[in-house]
């Protein structure tokens, strides 16, 4: 395991090869490193949790069957390809048999799967797996729309580019019936607050 110091150190080696400096680093930058590496630590806070603990407690559908939504949710994660950053919004969608999970719960979720070096590909898959292993739905749903920062600021530069991604199991897979009244509930226009 690499030490905060080491982590540091390699930060400043870093900064000294995008500034051209060989000696002492500039006021602004002095304690820049020592910044990185605990914007980093926050950045990439997924790592410390697992889903098991985020979806473990559960409650009693009583009988509901229709289709829970979260819709909307913001995230921000890392490329790990460019370390760049993308961020966009997440549509998390169940139909529950026995178990349903607190609201916040799919939020948390999908934070702990964004605040890793990621693609948005595994992002989507492992969200929707981990709501299939643990609550056994009759059908999950995840789709992500992001914009991409290694798309935005280097190489093509397409400012308004946006990916999207889908993981659709169950019922949302196998009937076209579900899948379009979820995609019909996620188009419908946003609660005004």
């Amino acid at each position: 395991m690499v030490s905060s110091e080491e982590a540091t150190f390699a930060v400043e080696t870093l900064v000294r090869y995008i500034e051209g400096c060989d000696g002492e680093l500039r006021e602004g930058l002095e304690k820049t490193p020592v910044r990185v590496i605990q914007s980093l630590e926050e950045i990439f806070s997924g790592y410390e949790k697992d889903a098991e603990e985020i979806l473990e407690s559960t409650f009693n559908a009583e009988g509901y069957n229709g289709i829970v939504l979260l819709r909307d949710m913001e995230f921000h994660s890392t490329c790990e390809h460019h370390l760049q950053p993308f961020s966009g919004r997440g549509h998390i969608a169940y139909i529950p048999v026995d178990r349903i999970v607190g609201i916040s719960k799919l939020a948390r979720l999908l934070d702990m799967h964004s605040k890793r070096m990621q693609n948005q590909e595994r992002i989507t898959k492992n969200v929707a797996d981990d709501i299939e292993r643990h609550l056994k739905p009759l059908g999950c749903a995840v789709i992500l729309e992001a914009q991409h920062g290694c798309m935005r600021c280097r190489g093509v530069k397409k400012q308004n580019a946006v990916m999207t991604t889908s993981a659709m199991r169950g019922v949302f897979f196998d009937r076209p019936e579900a899948r379009t009244e979820l995609l019909q509930l996620i188009r419908t226009a946003p609660m005004q607050g």
